[in-house]
């Protein structure tokens, strides 16, 4: 599969504001698999493959969130695919 992955890290008040929730949801509804996860320093990390377009379209989505969250800083490194299948909330 032709395709990309972004992996990133969103600082900001991005926890307990449904930030992994809308993630999923996100890019469930833009066929990218991959998963988000709560950092223990305050961070969220997710990971996003699939389309180009579709993998840009959820590093977009990641600067502004949830409709509660405030995103101060987006982090992206973007490298080959690693065959995520879904998309997951991680714990």
């Amino acid at each position: 599969m032709d395709g990309t992955r972004a992996h990133v890290f969103v600082s900001g008040k991005v926890q307990g504001v449904w930030y992994r929730d809308s993630t999923r949801r996100a890019a469930r509804e833009r066929g990218v698999d991959g998963w988000v996860r709560n950092l223990d320093d305050g961070r969220v990390e997710a990971v996003f493959e699939g389309r180009e377009d579709a993998v840009e379209s959820m590093v977009e989505w990641c600067h502004t969130g949830s409709d509660l969250a405030r995103v101060e800083d987006v982090e992206v490194e973007y490298g080959d695919l690693q065959g995520e299948d879904g998309f997951s909330v991680r714990r």
